[in-house]
């Protein structure tokens, strides 16, 4: 088994290296990681549905869909994950626990009684510690591979969580996979951990007892980092991958403005704007369905809805007396 610990908190960087290695390491690999703020959103997920954008926007939170499927989780450097990637057996199908139980009999080691609790979390006290998530890759010559990725709550910030994690109060319909909202704690609030034991003390802690014994510490090379940098730049730092990827969604906003109070319903799939509809107690001298036309097929990106706004021949204010592009933009992906 190759154990590799790495101190890039990048989490495009970090999604990518899964990929890398899933794909061109032909080794069991355990890895121990940390992102800087970032949530992380399930492969089959939506991610207007599980993520307060706004809230993420202004708080230089980094949005990032990942391989695995499950839900949105939250990381921050209070928090460790750990990757296994092994070979897969389909005839034994998706099975959490021989993964799940080396970091059992890690944390028991530490005093922390912690158990597996439904398919896929670790809890202590009925407080999820930890949630896990697989995926299967098969490559080009048959052979599957198996990602078991999870993340350790050590002592990370849970008002940013719950915040990152809470939708904007807006009516969604979306498809996708929802998240559940379960009760969270850290390791460092739980009786009896290690008071004086830090980040990097678990680390190394879980990297000697949570692995196989011919395990071998061998860090990312500089090929193999080039190699994942050059993956994160093309797939998983792209706003087509984290957010265009979402599934069809409908959501309906509303802002109060000084000219009167707007509403925006409207549908999207593959995070592009399908239908819009515009409405208020505002005043206007032209029909605004020719302004919700002009932004049909317009990527929920507000740069790229202010370059369509701009370019219209007409100016937002004859449709809708008062307001500007960057009003409407506002409430479209506030």
């Amino acid at each position: 088994m190759r154990v590799i610990i790495h101190t890039c908190t990048d989490p495009y960087f970090n999604m990518a290296a899964e990929e890398y290695l899933l794909e061109r390491e032909p080794r069991d690999v355990f890895m121990l990681w940390q992102n800087d703020n970032a949530v992380v959103i399930g492969k089959n997920q939506n991610t207007w549905a599980e993520v307060n954008v706004p809230f993420t926007e202004e708080n230089g939170i980094t949005v990032v869909r990942r391989l695995s499927g499950g839900g949105a989780v939250f990381h921050d450097l209070g928090n460790v994950n750990f990757t296994y990637i092994t070979a897969h057996d389909p005839a034994r199908g998706i099975d959490f626990r021989p993964f799940v139980d080396p970091i059992l009999r890690a944390l028991s080691h530490l005093g922390v009684q912690a158990e597996a609790d439904g398919r896929n979390d670790i809890v202590v006290g009925g407080a999820k510690i930890s949630g896990n998530a697989q995926c299967v890759h098969r490559l080009p010559g048959g052979e599957e591979r198996l990602l078991h990725h999870g993340t350790m709550l050590f002592s990370s910030d849970l008002s940013r969580l719950t915040a990152a994690l809470q939708v904007s109060p807006e009516k969604i319909r979306a498809k996708g996979i929802a998240s559940v909202r379960e009760r969270v704690t850290n390791l460092t609030d739980v009786p009896g951990f290690p008071s004086d034991m830090t980040v990097q003390a678990f680390m190394d802690h879980l990297a000697h007892t949570a692995v196989s014994a011919d395990a071998e510490l061998i860090p990312l090379t500089e090929e193999e980092i080039g190699d994942i940098r050059a993956l994160r730049d093309k797939k998983y730092a792209t706003w087509e991958w984290n957010f265009g990827a979402s599934l069809r969604h409908e959501t309906e906003k509303t802002c109060r403005f000084p000219f009167g109070t707007l509403h925006a319903s409207y549908t999207a799939v593959g995070g592009v704007i399908e239908s819009l509809r515009l409405h208020g107690d505002y005043f206007g001298q032209r029909s605004v369905a020719e302004l919700e036309n002009a932004l049909l097929g317009i990527p929920l990106r507000e740069d790229a809805l202010t370059a369509a706004l701009n370019a219209h021949p007409t100016p937002v204010r004859e449709y809708i007396h008062g307001a500007s592009a960057e009003d409407i933009v506002r409430l479209i992906v506030q």
